[in-house]
């Protein structure tokens, strides 16, 4: 169901064409970068944090990892991931498809600085078994974003 939500916003939004479905899972990076025949850090990974009550999405270079002190400069709290047992009811998708497209209202979502070493990006689209293919600036048209942060870093061994 969470598939055909985030397909049916996307279609609004011009991209539903766009939309893959892989034979392989696309449940994690790695999984998601040898189903779709790209490098990992074209994946735009999807991390679910809350802010007190508030939902927070932020989408992030493959590779990327949140910079705590980074985050707490921009957000001003602890980065705190959301329980995976609360992020379907919380966000509108599961763990391996979670992503801006057709989630619950009220969920913020942001970009992260990092997407932007990229031009071709490739969020999941709702399921383990999904992704979209969108340009920064498409992604940017089709997840109702509140911003870019700059919240990530890259591990040592992706410089």
């Amino acid at each position: 169901m969470a598939l055909e939500r985030a397909v049916r916003d996307l279609e609004k939004k011009g991209f539903g064409d766009r939309v893959i479905i892989p034979e392989h899972s696309s449940a994690t990076v790695e999984e998601a970068a040898a189903a779709l025949g790209c490098s990992p850090g074209m994946i735009a990974k999807t991390l679910s944090f809350l802010q007190g009550e508030q939902p927070v999405l932020i989408l992030a270079e493959g590779s990327a990892r949140i910079d705590n002190r980074k985050y707490r400069e921009r957000f001003g709290c602890k980065a705190k991931m959301i329980p995976s047992d609360q992020v379907e009811a919380l966000v509108g998708h599961d763990v391996g498809g979670v992503c801006p497209f057709g989630i619950n209202e009220g969920v913020i979502v942001y970009l992260d600085e990092s997407l932007k070493i990229h031009e071709t990006v490739y969020p999941a689209a709702g399921s383990d078994h999904s992704a979209v293919r969108l340009s920064i600036a498409e992604l940017e048209q089709c997840s109702d974003y509140s911003g870019w942060v700059d919240v990530c870093k890259f591990p040592e061994a992706a410089i």
